[in-house]
């Protein structure tokens, strides 16, 4: 039992590609999965807020309190992700995406909630590494924004394969206020979350 005076932790953490957002894992391959525990050595009881798959990086939160991940992972607090989708997205799909989708959810149809969602032609003030999802000579490649109050599993791949442009990079850069500023494998502890 957790002694009442023990203060909570509260971490920042650019969450790299290839990693799977727990600390321990069970299934099929086991050895071969990279966990969040090889980054930090983070104490006991912490989790994480939210996850991010093995196959998107970035802004991920974790915490010691369960309180504090409950209001973040609601639908009050917005999450935003940079998206490199095949293809050059327009404008069409992005109004698509901004009145919401159908997508699959545990077996059955369902509509996302409306969005924001915008052109990004620039990414100079995100902390990313430079890394080749598929060569140029397979088609275009382009960049877009998603802000989103829900997290579904897998939605916003499964959002923009909705509108004809499946995602090839996924990059969360925001919680609520909090903007993605550390480099890829970076863990920063804080004192909290709401004046980071």
């Amino acid at each position: 039992m957790k002694p009442e005076n023990t203060k909570h932790r509260h971490f920042i953490v650019h969450k790299p590609y290839g990693y799977l957002s727990q600390f321990i894992y069970e299934g099929k391959r086991k050895k071969r999965k990279k966990l969040l525990g090889q980054l930090f050595d983070f104490p006991e009881r912490t989790m994480a807020i939210g996850r991010l798959d093995e196959n998107s990086e970035g802004l991920l939160l974790l915490t010691t309190d369960g309180k504090v991940s409950e209001h973040i992972r609601s639908s009050k607090v917005e999450k935003e992700y940079y998206v490199q989708v095949d293809g050059l997205i327009d404008d069409a799909a992005i109004a698509q995406l901004q009145k919401g989708v159908e997508i699959g959810f545990e077996g059955q149809k369902y509509i996302t909630k409306p969005c924001k969602a915008f052109h990004v032609h620039s990414l100079d003030e995100i902390p990313m590494a430079d890394r080749k999802v598929r060569d140029d000579r397979h088609g275009p490649k382009s960049w877009f924004g998603i802000v989103v109050t829900e997290g579904k599993f897998r939605q916003v791949r499964k959002m923009t394969a909705a509108v004809g442009f499946p995602t090839l990079r996924l990059i969360r850069v925001r919680i609520g206020t909090i903007r993605l500023r550390i480099s890829s494998a970076e863990v920063l502890e804080v004192e909290g979350f709401l004046d980071s």
